[in-house]
């Protein structure tokens, strides 16, 4: 019997697949770290793939 491999995840065409970014805030804390926040697609919330629509196949053989 055939198996039945489940389609890929789609990428999400909002972000392209690029689900997190971080963006300096433009300086340095004391220790000398660059100062960053973490920003995530309100599209797919950061998992850069969005659910695969299930199709039904009428008429396909079994």
């Amino acid at each position: 019997m055939a198996q039945h491999t489940p389609p890929p995840p789609r990428i999400c065409p909002v972000c392209d697949g690029f689900a997190s970014v971080a963006i300096t805030l433009g300086g340095r804390d004391a220790r000398g770290h660059l100062r960053t926040i973490t920003a995530h697609c309100p599209a797919c919330h950061g998992t850069g793939t969005t659910p695969t629509r299930r199709r039904d196949r009428e008429g396909a053989r079994a």
